[in-house]
């Protein structure tokens, strides 16, 4: 199985600014802008509110509510209306769809979804970052992989409840792939199931991956297990090894600052699979997810 650090969600580049944590310790994922989409800020919910406001306040108008969003990942049921047989999944395509191919990512396996976040107050009624902290990386989400689909090879009439998406707004385009969500799992063969897909709600130290010590959010603090020690194939896009430190029960690494895919083939490193264990496990799926967890 291969793990996959996805980056998504607004950054400096994508929207001008980090997601939100909210007061009461809500990750509240911002999607990057799309013109093409046809899902616009204010359609997406995120528990009572709508993300319109929220991404118009905080990139200082850059993003208005009626701008289109691209909604990608989608994993929350009720951030959108849905048609009946809705799934969680993934679009990707261009150089990040190249390197998961040429990585072997397929079905079953693990995307762990990262994106850059600052606390966020709401003051006379407008959103704003609270002065004096600093940005951070932190996961998220996942998506297990259940089937992947080439989206220009569809027919007309197949994933009709999927038609919504993003990727289906572009052109012709070989590389435009869905990730779908797969359903209940086991990470390992005497592990509980778990559901396909899921989101981590409010922020907790395990989420975080910037090292707390840091002052820019691409130097990590990760589980020792993650260090590539010789003869295994470390983190894609972190080869050089210069990049890495390693002090247990930590090893540090200065991420990538490009790239939007990081894969690494878990069969070399199990060791992490207890980590994963209880990552996933403090998460929470939607309702639909759980069930089919729980069979």
């Amino acid at each position: 199985m291969r793990l996959i650090l996805s980056r998504k969600g607004f950054d400096s580049s994508a929207g001008g600014c980090p997601s939100p944590v909210l007061p009461d310790g809500s990750l509240c994922v911002l999607p990057i802008p799309d013109p093409l989409s046809k899902i616009r800020y204010d359609d997406v919910s995120f528990c009572s509110r709508r993300l319109g406001k929220i991404a118009r306040d905080l990139s200082g108008g850059r993003v208005r509510a009626g701008s289109g969003a691209h909604l990608d990942p989608d994993l929350v049921t009720g951030a959108l209306p849905r048609q009946p047989g809705w799934r969680p999944l993934l679009g990707q395509t261009g150089s990040a769809q190249g390197h998961l191919k040429n990585q072997g990512v397929g079905e079953g396996d693990l995307f762990l979804f990262f994106g850059v976040f600052r606390r966020a107050e709401i003051v006379r009624r407008r959103w704003r970052f609270v002065p004096g902290t600093r940005p951070f990386h932190a996961v998220w989400g996942w998506l297990r992989v259940g089937q992947m689909q080439a989206v220009d090879d569809l027919p007309a009439d197949a994933l009709s409840w999927a038609r919504y998406h993003p990727h289906f707004c572009r052109g012709p385009d070989p590389g435009n792939t869905l990730y779908i969500a797969s359903d209940r799992w086991r990470l390992s063969g005497d592990r509980p199931l778990v559901p396909g897909s899921g989101v981590f709600h409010r922020l907790e130290e395990r989420l975080m991956l910037t090292d707390p010590e840091a002052r820019l959010p691409t130097r990590w603090r990760l589980p020792a297990g993650f260090f590539p020690t010789a003869g295994k194939p470390a983190l894609s896009y972190h080869l050089n090894a210069d990049r890495w430190r390693l002090q247990p029960p930590w090893c540090y690494l200065t991420s990538a600052a490009r790239g939007q895919e990081f894969v690494l083939d878990l069969d070399a490193y199990p060791g992490l699979l207890p980590w994963l264990a209880g990552l996933i496990g403090s998460g929470s799926a939607d309702k639909d997810n759980k069930e089919m967890a729980n069979g």
